[in-house]
């Protein structure tokens, strides 16, 4: 640690230990990138002349379950923010309770869901105490790095856009007195954007107000100075990018749009944030959703399009923002770190194969409810849930119904998959599920997935599962087995070999299965290599699912788009023989993967 500092806002511009000082920073989410490039990340900011990196933290990484906290590993903030602070960088710290960054829930833990009386951003007892009990955990981590304290931590958020989704001052007021009491003595601010409803909602007194936007940034900052008069400038979020949704196209913003609105803001002598300047990935299921009149789950990829794509390369934007950088102050001859290397590794067969309905007393314990409880309800967070119920025949011509479905339902008849019912369904299909039922009855199964929860706006309160009922017809089913599958212990799964297919015109052999379509499988193949380096993982001839490479759940796919191939981080292999599991919803004819050397997020639009 250095020697104790003083950062605030004086008059219209920010003073450090009593010098006037221009802040240049650039989003990096430490839990985005695996720690071993952190350091790699940093040093790329630097070297383009920023001078501050800022960071989000996500409440629900650091206590999944209540009253359990992680720290370690890529959840290490106080080691991200010490590196950052060797390196010479200040550090924004935006530390919850709600983040929304394109992450599950928005960050706020899913055990909230299940709590009595409990009612999200606002004054309301039980959710603040919950808020206090998480705070007396994180803030005393963060207090010795503020730079009152010789750290590197110069400002902290209260609440994050709040403006854009409730008014409740008090309780923005509460977060405030939170951190104060808990010795947080460094410069505390907002960020909302430029509406009049946001920054009504939004601002709290004894805290800067900072505007977000991509554009337009003359009539951002005037109509902040009209609830501000008096303060430094600071756009806390200058979109840059823009992420993905399953379905659509990859997101791009022009380098020369986006140098000519940097050089205007820096020309009204304000201070910036880049959002982002560098995206990462959002391993396992911690990617969010949206909700603007249809449900719209986030991509795997959070490379945002930004100055550092997905795996750390600079881009043309990088460039570019260091072509206007130079001309409004003298830049750093910092040398760029080395390129990390990225190896193709060619085309691997999954020569194993465990049926998912074959390894459920591996993966978990049944239990019974009267009704299809939703994931919360049974202290499920993330990933998958089974219902189960045997239904009496006979019963001709029945349509299932399920009410309501969060987010994506694979139905099975007996083991026979009969379709697919989403979100966007309202819990039935057209044309609709229908089936006899014999006089024997029928084993019905659904598996419910949770595709990640609304991150943003009025419907964030986003419980997964079956959050209803399941019916045939007008009838509810009651008395059902649930399983709870969040897939993050596979160590109990006991593969067998596949059968060989014939070989492929051309005459090369591949590994198949004779899985029927809908038959939830987890594929194994072990990947030798000599070098671990980065590399990109291309799933064409799979529909959807998840890969977890040695234990590490990489994230999700879908055959949808706009991406094409996960991101493999170099230090997630290791030298010699790497276990590489697909779990894939809808069955494959060809189990090959192939490994690239190059990124495919999707084509640009």
């Amino acid at each position: 640690m250095t020697a104790r500092k003083t950062f605030e806002a004086q008059g219209d511009r920010f003073v450090l230990d009593g010098e006037p000082v221009r802040i240049l920073s650039g989003a990096i989410h430490y839990f985005r990138t695996v720690p071993e490039y952190w350091e790699d990340r940093l040093l790329k900011l630097r070297a383009l002349g920023l001078n501050t990196v800022e960071t989000y933290v996500p409440w629900n990484l650091h206590e999944p379950r209540p009253g359990e906290f992680d720290f370690a590993g890529i959840a290490d903030v106080a080691a991200f923010v010490r590196l950052a602070g060797s390196l010479g960088l200040h550090v924004i710290v935006r530390p919850s309770p709600y983040i929304c960054a394109e992450w599950e829930f928005g960050g706020l833990p899913a055990w909230l869901l299940a709590e009595p009386g409990i009612r999200l951003r606002c004054y309301n007892e039980p959710y603040l105490r919950r808020i206090d009990a998480y705070y007396d955990r994180l803030l005393p981590m963060l207090r010795p790095l503020l730079c009152t304290n010789g750290g590197p931590i110069i400002a902290l958020q209260i609440e994050n856009e709040y403006g854009s989704y409730g008014n409740d001052t008090a309780y923005l007021a509460y977060l405030r007195d939170a951190m104060r009491a808990r010795g947080m003595d460094v410069l505390l601010f907002t960020s909302d954007g430029e509406a009049d409803f946001m920054l009504q909602g939004g601002m709290v007194p004894e805290a800067l107000a900072t505007v977000n936007f991509g554009s337009r940034s003359e009539e951002a900052f005037k109509q902040l100075r009209r609830y501000q008069p008096v303060g430094p400038l600071m756009v806390m979020e200058f979109w840059n990018g823009w992420f993905d949704h399953w379905g659509e196209k990859h997101h791009v913003r022009d380098a020369d749009n986006l140098a000519q609105e940097l050089d205007a803001i820096l020309r009204q002598g304000a201070s910036l944030n880049f959002y982002m300047f560098h995206g990462g990935t959002n391993f396992g299921f911690w990617s969010g959703a949206n909700h603007g009149g249809a449900y719209a789950p986030t991509v795997t990829s959070y490379d945002y399009d930004a100055l550092l794509s997905e795996s750390g390369r600079p881009t043309v934007k990088y460039e570019a923002v260091r072509r206007v950088l130079s001309e409004h102050m003298t830049l750093p001859d910092d040398p760029l770190p080395a390129r990390i290397p990225s190896r193709d590794y060619g085309e691997l067969i999954l020569a194993e194969r465990a049926s998912l309905f074959g390894s459920l007393d591996a993966l978990s314990a049944p239990m019974k409810r009267t009704t299809p409880e939703p994931m919360e309800n049974v202290g499920q967070s993330s990933g998958f849930i089974l219902y189960s119920t045997h239904v009496t025949g006979p019963r001709p011509d029945n349509e299932l119904v399920i009410q309501e479905v969060r987010d994506r339902a694979l139905v099975f008849v007996d083991g026979r998959c009969l379709g697919v019912v989403e979100r966007a369904d309202s819990g039935r299909t057209h044309p609709p599920i229908r089936f006899d039922i014999p006089p024997e009855g029928v084993r019905l199964d659904i598996l419910v997935e949770n595709m990640g929860r609304i991150n943003y706006g009025p419907l964030m309160r986003d419980p997964k599962g079956v959050t209803e009922g399941i019916r045939l017809g007008n009838q509810f089913l009651y008395h059902w087995e649930l399983r709870a599958l969040p897939l993050d212990d596979l160590s109990g799964l006991v593969f067998a070999p596949g059968t060989q297919a014939a070989p492929e015109s051309g005459g090369r052999a591949n590994s198949a299965f004779e899985a029927p379509e809908g038959d939830p499988a987890f594929y194994c193949g072990k990947l030798k290599v000599e070098e671990p380096a980065d590399t990109f993982l291309e799933l064409d001839g799979w529909t959807k699912g998840v890969v977890f490479v040695n234990g590490f759940n990489l994230g999700r796919y879908w055959s949808l788009g706009p991406q094409r191939r996960l991101y493999v981080p170099g230090p997630l292999l290791r030298k010699g023989e790497n276990e590489i599991v697909v779990f894939e919803l809808h069955g494959v004819n060809r189990p090959t993967v192939r490994f690239a050397d190059e990124p495919d997020v999707g084509a640009g639009g």
